[in-house]
């Protein structure tokens, strides 16, 4: 049985993705579950959040040998580049299951290297649709699949956090055929709702396609995933106020992101929908506060903000906004494991 995957996925970038990605992570271990976080975009901003400047640099310097596996998700698909099979992959540990009902927190780590591996999957996307042997192209194509369940594996993980680039490429396109769940993060602007217009199609193809391609190896010498790509729900990065953008102005593109989403994502052209995110009850999971006095407060201590103590500079009202994002997280975390019906942790 495979764990379940869940994909932060917008190909608008700066709406917050890894940062939610990361939170959820720290909240869903605080709930009690095992979590593989898993860094999918070349950019590596999630390794970056887990990992000091220090550990970045021993671990981008490492060089995988068989004997010792491999500490990033590209040395772990780099020899598909060549003739080599995967590697196995070397996992951070970012917390442990420490006291009872407490989970743990892996990392397969990203690598600006990854990048690389784009073209491999490229060439390979046409070739799962041939007559000869289908082994490799498979192989190349469900690398990022393979290696997650994998992981998960090793630490007993009751979910996968993937964390991808904001854009429509062949190392996305590869990512979410891994992915069963699909969260999209969107931002108050007209570039959130083209994404949504860009993404919903796309989404639609690539399940399309590898299904077809599925189909065409009927019978898999390896478990392959069934790319269900499932969109749960989207989350709104809640506006500020500027002086040359207006709430009025921020609000005009946010309010259309229900009718955007169920139309480009669930296929619901009919209606009716809501007319804003906090009364779209059915799609919207949540509307995320900046909470931008507390980002490089929780930075500089290497947690997420819900974490911050009076030590670390949380007092006064910092201290009340980091009361209300444990709950707001808490909420949207409660929120998405029904969505995706994940058992709760043994003993909870």
């Amino acid at each position: 049985m495979t764990v379940p995957v869940l994909t932060f996925f917008n190909n608008k970038g700066g709406v917050g993705k890894t940062s939610l990605a990361y939170h959820l992570a720290w909240m869903l271990s605080d709930l009690g579950y095992n979590v593989l976080a898993c860094d999918l975009d070349p950019q590596a901003n999630l390794t970056a959040a887990f990992l000091v400047e220090e550990q970045l640099e021993a671990l981008w310097g490492d060089d995988p040998t068989p004997e010792s596996p491999a500490g990033t998700i590209f040395e772990c698909v780099k020899p598909l580049t060549q003739v080599g099979d995967l590697l196995e992959p070397r996992l951070q540990q970012i917390s442990h299951q420490s006291v009872a009902f407490s989970g743990g927190i892996s990392l397969i780590p990203g690598d600006l290297s990854l990048a690389g591996f784009e073209d491999t999957l490229a060439a390979e996307w046409p070739n799962a649709l041939g007559s000869s042997n289908l082994y490799r192209p498979f192989r190349i194509l469900t690398a990022f699949s393979t290696i997650m369940q994998r992981a998960a594996a090793q630490v007993d993980a009751a979910i996968i956090l993937a964390d991808i680039g904001p854009n429509l490429g062949a190392i996305n396109r590869s990512a979410l055929i891994a992915a069963d769940y699909v969260i999209v993060p969107l931002g108050a602007d007209l570039f959130s709702l083209q994404g949504l217009r860009n993404l919903g199609p796309t989404l639609h193809r690539w399940r399309q396609d590898w299904q077809r391609r599925r189909d065409n190896w009927p019978e898999p010498e390896f478990a392959l995933p069934e790319g269900g790509m499932q969109p749960i729900g989207y989350v709104v990065q809640q506006h500020s106020i500027r002086l040359e953008r207006p709430v009025r102005a921020n609000d005009k593109w946010v309010n259309r992101m229900p009718a955007e989403y169920a139309r480009n994502l669930l296929g619901n052209t009919a209606g009716p929908y809501a007319a804003t995110p906090r009364e779209d009850t059915e799609n919207a999971l949540a509307t995320m506060k900046h909470y931008r006095s507390l980002v490089p407060m929780a930075q500089e201590n290497r947690k997420p903000v819900f974490k911050l103590t009076t030590a670390d500079g949380a007092f006064g009202s910092h201290a009340a906004a980091v009361t209300g994002a444990r709950a707001d997280f808490r909420t949207l975390a409660k929120k998405i494991l029904a969505r995706i019906n994940l058992p709760s942790p043994a003993g909870d």
